[in-house]
């Protein structure tokens, strides 16, 4: 068995016709950089999802210009939302949901290595990933690696970006029934969570971007991330770079079926893993996704759609004409159907499709890829250079576009406004505490009126980069989840409806106040239950001693030898060998003098016997 497989930049439109045979330059668009928020259509209104029992059979792919209320996009202003209509629907019947950034994410950057903690609903898990930095001093723009195997990492880091090496496995287990998944993912979400490895992974790529966000920018930059990985991690790759817009550039290699590879001319194409393998081999694809195996054709999307949702960003992908499993030629038809989009979008050079490659091993490192890898990374992650897209489908493997679709591509027209807002005026920040602060400012104008704004935040009194934290449609916004004591920058910038952004505003510069000294909390547990190898603390009463209002609070204490903590809540937590620190998440930092929470608890599990935790301290 085969191993199954941000500043936007106004793109100009040109005309190009994508062949299906050989090799095609894509010419036009400028590199398009990543956004700066992890789903830009969050706002979007989207309704009229359809149910399961009403689906058509479509024989040939859905028309990925087609809205869901029957009309179709005609102006490049209309994208974003339809992209969440897309999204919707991959979701519902592909991949399951993928949730959006949880409550508390916290973590560290070093030159060595990326910790994640996360926390949401009462529930937490922490994985981590490893950092290889190129020669130079940095910051650097990242490759996020999926399961280290088949990427070409000397050309990452030669192209001048670091590589990040990401184990899904810790974020979602293979090997699980899908009523019992596990992992990172499902221990936040719960085990019986429909959606699929491929989006859990995503998630887990996310996570990682949030703590590079997070950590000022001195190692590794937050606006230039790209990711990739080979078979199953090629999968994993495709469905991370669609449902993050800020990922600069998507490099699958070899997906196969799951993957980039049309559903609907997987059946068609002799050898290809069938979907109901690529399905069953693995919880890969969400558990919806079950109901379509033997007829692909009732589903509502298709993978160039979700060629479509990476629109207009980097795309570069790398498949194995060689190898019949991994259904190469239904691959080029997902490619080249999604192209359409890109050159609609007027980005036709931001996409590569390449299976024109000798070696027919199984996630080899070709020669072939090597310079416009190198290109790409550069176009991209580092903004240099001109790279030019191109499809250069292996003549054994080459699907033919126009037997599966009966729609055209639009003309697409920037809806005639390309005139920006003005700048926001007088941004300032009130109401500062140890973790967050309140900002405000005067409404920009703009000739057609405004979408919203773009919230901007950079480390320090000076230098590190600004990146988007959130966005407001009004002239406010409270930005929580600060470090104590620490110094921040904000500027804000208007959006209209065509997507035209205004200059930045005037910075607005903020220090968050102490967190708590010492003496200030006591902390108290309760054992709520134990049996002979294990114990709940629930709760673990925390409580103001002091005269005045704390905004945080930091709780120690010791498990015995041989106890491991095996989930807690409501806290973000972080042990060092016996030794665990339990911080407060947003919700119940702050207390009242004399006030307690009580929302905090934690599980252990201990070789047989009585012995709990001990040396209880809180700061």
């Amino acid at each position: 068995m085969i191993i199954g497989i941000r500043t936007r930049a106004v793109a100009l439109a040109a005309a190009v016709t994508l062949a299906a045979a050989g090799a095609v330059a894509l010419t036009s668009a400028e590199a398009v950089a990543a956004a700066g928020v992890e789903d830009e259509g969050a706002d979007c209104a989207v309704s009229g999802l359809p149910g399961e029992g009403s689906l058509p059979t479509v024989s040939r792919l859905p028309d990925p210009f087609m809205k869901l209320n029957g009309t179709r996009v005609s102006a490049r202003s209309e994208w974003r939302c339809h992209r969440a209509e897309i999204k919707a629907l991959a979701e519902r019947f592909v991949y399951g949901e993928k949730p959006a950034k949880p409550s508390g994410v916290t973590g560290t950057v070093s030159r060595t290595g990326i910790t994640v903690n996360v926390s949401h609903n009462g529930r937490s898990a922490s994985f981590s990933a490893g950092v290889d930095l190129p020669s130079g001093s940095g910051p650097f723009p990242a490759v996020i690696v999926l399961g280290g195997l088949g990427a070409d990492t000397a050309t990452i880091k030669a192209a001048g970006a670091a590589v990040v090496t990401y184990d899904p496995l810790a974020v979602g287990r293979e090997g699980t029934p899908r009523s019992s998944k596990q992992g990172a993912f499902y221990n936040v979400y719960g085990s019986s969570s429909g959606t699929g490895l491929l989006a859990a992974w995503a998630w887990g790529v996310s996570r990682i971007i949030d703590v590079i966000e997070q950590s000022g920018g001195s190692v590794l930059t937050a606006d230039a991330t790209g990711v990739t990985g080979c078979s199953r991690y090629g999968k994993g790759a495709f469905v991370a770079g669609a449902f993050d817009q800020r990922i600069a550039l998507t490099m699958p290699i070899e997906p196969g079926s799951g993957g980039l590879a049309a559903f609907r001319v997987i059946p068609g194409e002799s050898g290809a893993q069938p979907l109901s393998s690529a399905y069953g081999e693995q919880p890969w694809l969400g558990d919806a996704f079950g109901s379509f195996t033997g007829n692909p054709a009732r589903l509502p999307v298709d993978t160039h759609s979700v060629v479509a949702m990476i629109a207009p960003r980097g795309l570069f992908v790398m498949d194995n004409p060689h190898i019949d499993w991994l259904a190469a030629r239904s691959a080029s038809v997902g490619a080249l159907g999604g192209a359409e989009v890109y050159k609609a979008l007027g980005a036709e050079a931001n996409i590569t499709y390449w299976s024109d490659v000798q070696d027919g091993n199984h996630c080899a490192t070709r020669s072939e890829w090597r310079t416009p890898l190198q290109q790409t990374i550069q176009k991209f992650l580092r903004n240099t250079g001109s790279h030019t897209g191109s499809m250069r489908i292996s003549p054994s493997k080459r699907g033919n576009l126009a037997e599966w679709r009966d729609w055209q591509t639009p003309a697409l027209g920037g809806s005639g406004d390309t005139t920006p807002p003005t700048a926001p005026t007088g941004l300032a920040a009130s109401g500062t505490t140890a973790t967050g602060t309140s900002l405000s400012w005067t409404a920009s104008t703009d000739d057609t009126g405004l979408a919203g704004y773009d919230i901007l935040r950079a480390p320090g009194p000076s230098g590190g980069t600004f990146t988007q934290v959130g966005t407001s449609a009004t002239t406010s916004y409270a930005d929580t989840g600060l470090t104590p004591d620490t110094t921040y920058r904000y500027q804000v910038r208007a959006r209209d409806a065509a997507g035209n952004t205004s200059p930045v505003s005037n910075t607005a510069q903020v220090t968050t106040q102490p967190g708590p000294s010492g003496g200030t909390c006591a902390a108290v547990p309760t054992v709520q239950t134990q049996w002979s190898t294990g114990y709940v603390v629930q709760p673990l009463t925390i409580t103001n001693t002091s005269s005045s209002t704390i905004t945080g609070w930091t709780v120690t204490f010791t498990l015995p030898a041989g106890h491991t903590l095996t989930g807690s809540w409501n806290g973000t937590v972080t042990t060092s060998g016996q030794t665990v620190t339990i911080r407060n998440v947003a919700h119940n930092g702050t207390l009242a003098a004399g006030a307690s929470t009580t929302s905090v608890g934690f599980q252990v599990s201990r070789p047989s016997g009585d012995a709990l935790p001990s040396g209880y301290t809180c700061v």
